[in-house]
């Protein structure tokens, strides 16, 4: 990851939530972001440094990794232009 970790445009507290609740969240804060958008996501659940990185590689958003010097618990990505579309109700699930 590059250390320069750019400023968030969208911050997403998914504090206290498991990452099911949390790909919810975060799918609602991003519908209708401009590609490129930066998104920091407070994410406390244990599978998130694996649930992150894997959603962003289904749907071609670009994962950046952990935040340097804002605790444990922040990861940051990199909205793409052309996402693969998700379920509404199961983000993490393509459409069919």
């Amino acid at each position: 990851m590059n250390h320069q970790t750019p400023a968030p445009d969208i911050t997403v507290d998914g504090t206290g939530l498991l990452c099911v609740t949390l790909l919810l969240r975060l799918r609602g804060e991003i519908d209708g972001a401009e590609p490129g958008t930066v998104v920091q996501v407070i994410a406390t659940d244990p599978a998130a440094p694996l649930d992150l990185p894997a959603w962003c590689h289904m749907t071609g958003h670009h994962y950046l990794g952990p935040v340097p010097g804002q605790g444990p618990d922040r990861y940051a990505l990199r909205l793409a232009a052309e996402p693969t579309p998700t379920r509404r109700d199961a983000p993490w699930h393509q459409n069919e």
